[in-house]
């Protein structure tokens, strides 16, 4: 199964898609739309889409722009932009800050069990 990455416009979308993947483990990842985070959340935006394509329904993988989401920005201590936060049941298990590359960004999901 191809899945593809969830893109909420606010808060409510991301506790709602958050909360409906319980069972499966959640790629939250944080970009930014100020000219500083542009670049490296583009470059980003390729990386998670190919592993959650690659993961499909193992994984659940949701784009957040920290500006649209200033609630989960915060619940899960996100201070720039890229991050990525991988979730088990809404809990943090997971994190970096910046950009990755797939093979990084794999090594975090392997590294936590995914």
């Amino acid at each position: 199964m191809t899945r593809g990455v969830h893109r909420p416009l606010e808060d409510r979308e991301f506790d709602f898609i958050t909360g409906m993947a319980r069972e499966t483990p959640v790629l939250a990842y944080f970009t930014g739309s100020w000219p500083k985070a542009v670049g490296p959340s583009r470059e980003m935006d390729a990386v998670v889409a190919e592993l959650a394509r690659e993961y499909g329904a193992r994984l659940t993988a949701v784009r957040t722009d920290i500006t649209r989401c200033p609630a989960a920005t915060r619940r899960y201590g996100v201070t720039g932009a890229p991050a990525v936060v991988l979730l088990r049941s809404g809990e943090a298990v997971a994190a970096h800050d910046g950009p990755m590359t797939a093979p990084e960004l794999r090594g975090l999901l392997e590294g936590a069990g995914v």
